[in-house]
């Protein structure tokens, strides 16, 4: 069992990702007021997608490509940090 509440859990108990474990798969700064400061510092513009944004590592966007194109578990994190992203330009 998590204890952490930032982790809804689905019937398997398992947790289901979020933005800040998301931040912290990354390897950033996964605290609520350091994923706003990220996403003000990183705004994107509507025609760059997300993966191709010039701020990831090689790491962290084939991770993210990954993620989206598989549909994985981590895709409505990523997608929500996707559209945070695209709203703060």
């Amino acid at each position: 069992m998590h204890n952490d509440p930032t982790c809804m859990e689905n019937d398997m108990d398992a947790p289901i990702p979020t933005l800040e474990t998301l931040f912290e798969q990354l390897g950033l700064d996964s605290t609520p007021d350091a994923i706003d400061a990220f996403i003000v510092a990183h705004p994107l513009p509507e025609d760059v997608k997300l993966i191709d944004a010039p701020f990831w590592s090689a790491q962290q966007a084939s991770f993210l490509k990954e993620e989206l194109r598989d549909d994985a578990e981590w895709a409505i994190a990523v997608d929500e940090l996707n559209q945070r992203l695209h709203q703060a330009n």
